[in-house]
């Protein structure tokens, strides 16, 4: 059984990369802790590993006292001078175990040992990868899906997570085996796992999605401003270039559309409006408006406006259900009053 361990804890080191002296103490550990369990007290133990000669021995530990109240853990000065004169009092006695009193104990605990350590070291690898992956998009594929609470279980590679239903787009559907994008949200670090927060409708996902797909704004041409989402029907994100000859908008979009198409898609058809950014707040909220044509805008506060549009393009500024207006107004950070009034002329 020994050589079966040492041999486990070699092939730990090289294929998952746990120190085997990481290994060695958490064994030691857990042997000394399972002894304690099985003898029903706090007998103390040393366990003493030898690599070399892929063995490991335990002793019990004993004090040297004049009278013994608890011979588990002490032993009487006249009974330690028998095993050696040396032995004073205040001093310790060390009797090793004979193996059929830890052999079964040990290869139990070894087993424990190893799955635990493979579970921990899994976890320790998973979270200082995602750590650096922390607000990025990553590329998994979809392990099962519980037909209960709709939650996905993904495959990241290195190990697994899950894609809560109150992070998936609304209406969205899942296959086994299926490839998605997953934005990082979080990193815990927890006993249990359930440490890596995964989003589909956080607003950085579309971000991302964007750098991905746009050269112009991975090389930092096309700056994206902001962006402002409300997963599974509209997003609007606003865009401007360093380049007064590359077209911030018309980049995005891609020739017939296809950039644009690409990051639809990928959001299982969430609309995208593509909006110019103005560092004039009157034309940033006009654009933001979009599609409604809006005739002006008044600030009436460093943080407020009223926009003023023709009656039929009311419906249009305002969107279903406040949609239009409510994200403009996110976007762009402004309080927004729309109305159908003809604007004031002296302003």
């Amino acid at each position: 059984m020994n050589k079966q361990l040492f041999a486990a804890l070699d092939m730990l080191e090289s294929s998952k990369g746990i120190p085997k002296q990481y290994m060695y103490e958490k064994l030691e550990a857990a042997i000394i802790s399972a002894y304690r369990r099985e003898m029903g007290g706090n007998t103390n133990v040393r366990v003493l590993i030898n690599e070399e000669k892929y063995d490991f021995r335990v002793f019990k530990v004993l004090e040297i006292v004049e009278e013994v109240t608890n011979p588990d853990t002490q032993i009487s000065l006249e009974d330690a001078k028998k095993i050696s004169k040396r032995n004073t009092l205040g001093g310790v006695v060390e009797i090793e175990l004979r193996p059929d009193e830890f052999r079964r104990l040990s290869a139990i605990t070894g087993k424990q040992v190893i799955v635990q350590a493979i579970r921990e070291a899994e976890r320790g690898m998973m979270i200082k990868e995602y750590e650096e992956k922390k607000e990025e998009i990553v590329t998994a594929t979809v392990d099962s899906i519980d037909p209960e609470n709709g939650n996905v279980r993904l495959n990241m590679g290195s190990g697994f997570a899950t894609l809560t239903k109150a992070e998936q787009i609304p209406g969205e559907t899942f296959e086994v085996g299926q490839h998605i994008k997953v934005y990082v949200i979080e990193v815990k670090k927890e006993a249990r796992g359930g440490f890596v927060t995964l989003s589909r409708t956080h607003s950085g996902l579309v971000k991302r999605l964007f750098e991905l797909n746009i050269p112009e704004i991975a090389d930092g041409t096309v700056i994206i401003k902001n962006v402002a989402r409300e997963a599974g029907s509209r997003t609007k994100i606003s865009v401007m270039s360093r380049d007064e000859a590359v077209d911030p908008i018309g980049t995005c979009v891609g020739p017939q559309n296809q950039r644009k198409q690409v990051i639809t898609d990928e959001l299982s058809g969430e609309k995208i409006d593509i909006i110019r950014y103005s560092e004039t707040p009157e034309e940033y909220v006009a654009s933001a408006l979009a599609p409604a044509s809006v005739d002006k805008v008044v600030m009436d506060g460093e943080r407020s406006c009223k926009v003023y549009v023709k009656p039929d393009q009311l419906s249009l500024a305002i969107g279903k259900e406040g949609q239009n207006a409510r994200l403009a107004a996110k976007l762009t950070g402004i309080k927004i009053d729309i109305k159908t009034d003809a604007p004031p002329a002296d302003i």
